[in-house]
């Protein structure tokens, strides 16, 4: 694997959402890195691309209430244990449960596996409610997929908090996991 700056130099072969993540952050004039790399499917791929992009690759997971009627999106880091109940009392929700992948999909354009943070920019209706655990807004970079798991993208936190949300118009909701 190795290290580039920006976007790729030829996007023909890859898919629109990914080709989209990377117009909304040249768009915002966000400097970013990006490596290319296999399906990265278990945490020892994580690893080899942390390690690559010298960020932890936060872990990421579509989230929706009992009645499907509140969706969300949780970071957090990839090292912490998820608790259901832990978040769920936090965010005042009686139970909370895995998103399916229709719902990602019809949601966040992006299938199981590629859930991003980026994913946010598909969703115009804010039927997504971002929830970000504090550890990983202590990194002064964040490391993300375009909404596809065989690329992988490191900029600033700064950057997402400051530039990217507001532009996707999301609002973070933080905890302590």
């Amino acid at each position: 694997m190795e290290l580039f700056e920006g976007r790729p130099a030829d996007c023909s072969g890859r898919q629109e959402r990914e080709v989209r993540v990377y117009d909304l952050l040249d768009r915002l004039g966000i400097a970013y890195q990006r490596t290319d790399h296999e399906h990265a499917g278990t945490m020892e791929d994580c690893d080899r691309i942390d390690a690559v992009l010298e960020v932890t690759i936060c872990k990421n997971l579509f989230l929706c209430n009992r009645q499907k009627t509140a969706f969300y999106l949780l970071m957090m880091p990839g090292n912490k244990a998820f608790r259901t109940k832990d978040l769920a009392a936090q965010l005042g929700v009686a139970r909370l449960s895995f998103g399916t992948p229709e719902d990602m999909l019809r949601l966040l354009d992006v299938t199981p596996g590629s859930v991003s943070v980026m994913g946010l920019m598909n969703d115009r209706d804010n039927q997504v409610q971002l929830v970000i655990d504090r550890d990983v807004l202590k990194g002064e970079r964040i490391g993300c997929h375009p909404c596809l798991n065989t690329s992988s993208l490191r900029f600033a936190t700064s950057d997402l908090l400051e530039k990217v949300l507001p532009a996707m118009g999301h609002s973070p909701i933080l905890v302590n996991l």
